[in-house]
């Protein structure tokens, strides 16, 4: 199974960062950046919410059904004169319910992690989000993922075993400190310090509490 920062290293990685790079315009150093950062981030956001049964359920069904991976088949023509308006529709979907109303803020921290402006690093998002959702698809399939245990299992699989560099930004994004939110860590990581309450710290914080 491929760790979700695996997929960036793989010639479809690469191809999706060129693709993406040319519909925001961004260079393909700065899109990598935010996606390394982004994915991650998205992946934590679906683990944190599939853990409830319902949560589970619903992301079974969406990586069975529209999202079981075959926008990844075609890339060439996804990304061929601009991504499709349905295409960047359903990333919006996905964003808003993974996301909740935090997602300006999630935007605005990676935002400043990368450098490239909120509105760009949102446009990446609304891509990036249905081709996560096609690669979650694909390697459900792969490992006959059949319950919600088994959907944890492969969510956790996908963010762990990443390279020395990106362990901080993993360990954050699984909640370090266990207070049950996983969005505040990120931000007292993007910020440089521990969690900042009045600041983005306080803005991201809670976005996945109890």
């Amino acid at each position: 199974m491929s760790g979700i920062l695996d997929l960036l290293n793989s010639d479809m990685g690469r191809q999706m960062i060129s693709g993406m790079s040319s519909q925001t315009g961004t260079s393909s150093s700065q899109t990598s950046s935010v996606l390394s950062m982004a994915l991650p981030v998205l992946m934590g956001a679906m683990k944190k919410n599939a853990q409830t049964e319902q949560g589970a359920a619903g992301l079974m069904n969406a990586l069975s059904g529209k999202h079981s991976g075959g926008i990844l088949d075609n890339l060439g023509g996804l990304f061929d004169g601009g991504v499709d308006d349905s295409v960047m529709s359903d990333g919006a979907g996905i964003l808003g319910h993974v996301l909740g109303g935090k997602q300006a803020s999630v935007e605005n921290a990676l935002s400043q992690q990368s450098g490239v402006d909120a509105g760009s690093v949102g446009q990446i998002l609304k891509v990036a989000a249905p081709l996560l959702m096609g690669f979650l698809g694909k390697q459900k399939q792969q490992a006959n993922v059949q319950d919600a245990s088994g959907m944890n299992a492969l969510l956790g699989g996908m963010l762990g075993g990443q390279p020395k560099q990106n362990q901080s930004l993993i360990a954050s994004l699984i909640d370090a400190d266990g207070d049950g939110s996983v969005l505040d860590d990120v931000a007292g990581m993007v910020l440089g310090g521990g969690k900042k309450r009045g600041g983005l710290g306080g803005l991201l914080g809670g976005l996945f509490g109890k």
